[in-house]
């Protein structure tokens, strides 16, 4: 059988496929979708960001999946945790360059227009594909704010949005669920039912929250039950 590489001219890791798809960004985003179901959701006051953690192997403590980026901002991401982790670190040097040059916290469109621009690199060069996206939230002067950054470089501005495994599930409750009026402790116990129904699973779940009253992203206790 002939192989892809073949079949596309030896040039599949950085060309087009027969119907104008990015081959190796479409190989990323099934990458992002072996990840852990991983979540934003915002009302006008709050934002939250949620992940199941998972063991990749018995024994093996989770890695860590909400991070924060500034005092104002987190983020979350599925897909390879080392590509997760590249783009945490991305955006943390970004947040530390714009509060030297500008005197000021980084508003969370430039940071998802910043990694955008970063992961678009990634597909005119010859290089892989980084295999994540993510979701960060944030507040800045424009108030509480949610976005993703896909692998392309595709990024978006939503009240929630859902990557990983059982995405499509998980997106589909909250949907249904879902209330502009929701406070704190509904939008996490939204995200929580959100995730274990998608999964039917019971494991711990990793957030993270912003609000408008102190425009502080912070972690909250793992959820466990």
């Amino acid at each position: 059988m002939e192989s892809q590489q073949q079949q596309y001219g030896g040039r599949t890791p950085y060309f087009y496929g027969p119907e104008g798809t990015l081959v190796q960004v479409d190989f990323a985003l099934e990458a992002v979708n072996r990840g852990s179901t991983t979540l934003g959701i915002k009302t006008k006051d709050v934002a939250i960001l949620a992940s199941q953690l998972k063991p990749t192997r018995p024994l093996i403590d989770p890695s860590e999946k909400v991070f924060l980026i500034d005092d104002h901002v987190g983020a979350t991401g599925a897909g390879y945790i080392g590509d997760v982790l590249k783009l945490i670190q991305e955006l943390r040097v970004e947040a530390q360059k714009h509060n030297l040059t500008f005197g000021s916290p980084i508003d969370i469109k430039t940071a998802a227009e910043t990694l955008s621009s970063y992961l678009h690199q990634y597909t005119i060069y010859a290089v892989r594909p980084l295999g994540a996206s993510v979701i960060m939230a944030g507040k800045d002067p424009t108030g509480v704010q949610l976005y993703q950054v896909d692998p392309s470089g595709t990024f978006f501005r939503g009240s929630a949005f859902a990557v990983g495994q059982t995405s499509e599930q998980a997106i589909e409750y909250i949907q249904r669920k879902y209330d502009p009026k929701l406070g704190k402790d509904e939008l996490i116990t939204l995200a929580k039912d959100a995730i274990r129904t998608a999964t039917s699973e019971d494991g711990p779940i990793e957030i993270g929250i912003v609000n408008g009253t102190d425009s502080k992203f912070h972690k909250i206790p793992l959820l466990t039950n």
